[in-house]
This record gives structure tokens, sequence and C-alpha cells, in this order.
């Protein structure tokens, strides 16, 4: 138990290292996380002492993991169904067209450019088809864009993107079985009956017994992560649409999300980030740059070549356009989950996991920095009370004041 809180501790001090970085940076805190995670598994690596970093301990796993779960769901509670009725053409359109470019361009890529086997070409498309919700959504906390049109729209295409990856991955890699089905019979099951017991639940005991909302919704959200794994799915796929679905009763109570998301963002979302940037090996990259560089402008430039365009067509501004398709560009959770699934299954090596993981890991920070730098759309920013036109970005993200 020592050890677990030394470690824990020293994780915890680098997020608040990364929160002071991203402050005086005035980039996106989840960005510096991983930089930071890279940073450090560089050095621990040069001495020999990665493993004190524990980066693959089951506790340490379990703490990201449920980072990744509430983050997405806390995603998914921002959509309100009115927004996303409003906007089902633009977010279907651009979320399928942000899957299918990256997919066909970088599995072509890797089979005749890279010289990969057809599975391993295949799951290298899957793998840099996905676009990054966690990141997304954390950039959208921070700049504000969340309670916008704009920002509703960002995330559900989103959202169609990954959901397009996970369907593909299921498709080619893992058939359907009795346990899918079952995975689905009692999600659906639940997901009907969650918004009625939700509000019963509220109705009968909130303000009276300490935080029964927050422990309902993470006995929901933790039960149907564990079946989605159980079934060769992934946890944060339904937390995503239990955030869908209970987002009336969220937006009910904002005191209530803020705090969510002070749980979310200041104790568990700095082990997925952090976490996220420790599998990056620089001394593989270094050994063969040309590869990761390719497969990095391979995911980038195909998605920007078919979403600006489809873009375009919801979006006159130019900045609205860029910022936009750069977001969308983004990749991390379902790319990592993805080529993770390519290793333990045999479908990819060890080093064309590595650069599989890099290269999603890169787009995570490539992309969104650029956007925020150079394309952010000013003018659609919600307007902020007088002194306080600027936050730090953990405060932004916690949505503490």
């Amino acid at each position: 138990m020592e050890q677990i809180f030394t470690v824990a501790a020293f994780w915890l001090g680098l997020a608040v290292i990364s929160a002071v970085l991203a402050n005086h940076l005035r980039i996106s805190i989840a960005l510096v996380e991983i930089c930071v995670g890279v940073a450090v598994a560089a050095v621990a690596t040069h001495f020999g002492k990665l493993d004190l970093l524990a980066a693959d301990s089951e506790w340490l796993r379990f703490l990201a993991g449920s980072g990744a779960v509430l983050l997405t769901f806390l995603a998914g509670a921002e959509l309100e169904p009115n927004v996303i009725r409003t906007k089902l053409r633009e977010v279907t359109i651009v979320g399928m067209v942000g899957f299918l470019a990256p997919f066909l361009g970088c599995a072509a890529l890797a089979h005749y450019v890279l010289g990969w086997d057809p599975s391993a070409s295949l799951l290298c498309g899957v793998a840099l088809s996905t676009t990054s919700m966690a990141v997304v959504y954390a950039v959208m906390l921070e700049t504000g864009f969340n309670k916008t049109d704009y920002g509703k729209g960002i995330l559900g295409a989103c959202f169609i993107n990954d959901l397009g990856t996970v369907i593909a991955l299921g498709l080619l890699f893992a058939p359907f079985t009795y346990k899918t089905a079952i995975f689905i019979g009692v999600t659906t099951l639940v997901l009907a009956a969650l918004p009625f017991m939700s509000q019963r639940l509220t109705r009968a005991y909130a303000h009276r017994t300490a935080a029964i909302r927050t422990k309902w919704i993470l006995f929901v959200l933790f039960g149907l992560g564990a079946l989605a794994l159980w079934s060769g799915s992934e946890a944060v796929l339904p937390a995503y649409i239990v955030g869908m679905v209970l987002a009336e009763f969220s937006s009910a109570d904002a005191f209530w999300v803020r705090r969510f998301r002070t749980l979310t963002a200041g104790f568990l979302t700095p082990f997925y980030f952090l976490r996220a940037g420790t599998f990056v090996s620089l001394p593989a990259l270094v050994s063969a740059p040309l590869v990761f560089l390719l497969l990095l402008a391979g995911k980038v430039f195909s998605k920007i070549f078919g979403l600006f365009p489809v873009v375009a067509r919801f979006r006159r501004e130019r900045n609205e356009r860029w910022y936009y398709t750069l977001l969308m560009s983004t990749g991390l959770t379902f790319g990592t989950i993805s080529a993770l699934y390519g290793l333990s299954h045999g479908i990819v090596t060890r080093q064309q996991y590595s650069f599989l993981v890099a290269v999603v890991i890169a787009s995570a920070v490539v992309p969104t920095l650029i956007a925020g730098l150079f394309f952010l759309p000013r003018h659609l920013l919600p307007a902020r009370a007088p002194g306080k036109e600027t936050r730090p970005a953990e405060e932004a993200l916690s949505d503490e004041g």
C-alpha cells in the first residue's frame, strides 16, 4: 500500500506541474499532460527505471480507464437531444466521412507503401480512423464551446466517427457472438429505464443522502462498462450513450454537473492523459522516424482532405471550418484501444503497435495545438462576465469558480 500511495503522489505531482505549464502556455491541459507523460517516460527509460512508473499496474489502469469513462459520459451529457436532432444531418455526414477517409487512406498507405500484411493494414486503418472524444471534450470545456451549438455539433460528429471505428473493429476482427447480443440487449433495456429511474431516485433521495446521484451514475457506468468488456467491446462506448440519454437529467442541476467534473478532471483524467503519454517510445520513433511521420501525415491529411470540403457545407467562416476539421483530426482513446487490441490478438507486431500508438498520441497533440493557436473562432466563444475573460486551464476544465 505504501508503494501505491507513493506512485499515486508522483503521478498527481506531474498533474500539478502540467496544470501550471498549461496555465502559462495557454494550451489544453490534456495535451500538456500527454506531453509530460512522454517526457517522463523518456527520462525513466534512459535511466532504466520505467517500471517505477507502474503505468501497467492494475490499479493505475483502473483509474485511467475510469477517467476515460467519466469524461466520455460528461461529453455525452453535453449533447442536448434537441440540438442533435437539429444537427442530425451535419453530425452524421461529418462523422461518417471522418471515419471513412482515414480508414481507407491509412489502410492503403500501410499495405501498399509500408508493406504491412492485409490484417495489420486494416487494423492500422481502424486505429487511425478515430477522433479523440476525451481531448475534444476537454478542449470544449476549456474554451466554453461545450455550451454552444457549434461545440455540440463537433462532439456529435466525434461520436459518429468513433461509433464507425467500434463497428469496423468488431466486424473485421471480433465476430458477433452471443455475448455481443447480450450486451446490446441489456444495454438497450437499461437505457430505456434509465431516465425514469434517475428522476425517481433524485426526487426521493437527492439532497438528503450523500451524493446518491453520483453513486448511481457510477454504478450504471461501471456496470455497463464491465458488460461491454465481457462482450469484447469497450467501456467508454456505453458511457457516451448513457451521457446522451441523461443529458436532460444532468442539465437540470448545473451544480451537480460541476462537482462531477471536478471529480473527473481533478483526480481521474490526469492518470488517463499522463499514462497515454508514457506509451510513446522515443527510441523506437528515432530508429524509424519516416514510418512515424508517414503514418501521422496519412492520418491527419486524409482527415483534412476528406473533412474540410464536407465541413465547408455547414460552416462558411474560415476559422470555423479549420477548427472543426482539425479537432476531428485528433485521436487518442479508441485509437490506443484498437492498437492494443491488435497487439494482444497478434494482428500487429510490437513495433507496428509502437508506431500506431505514437501516431495516435501525436495526432491528439499536433492538430489540437494548431487549431487553438491559429484557427480559434473567437466570435463563437460564449460571453464571459467582466473580469473573467480568461481562466486557468485547470479551472476551466473543472468549471469550479
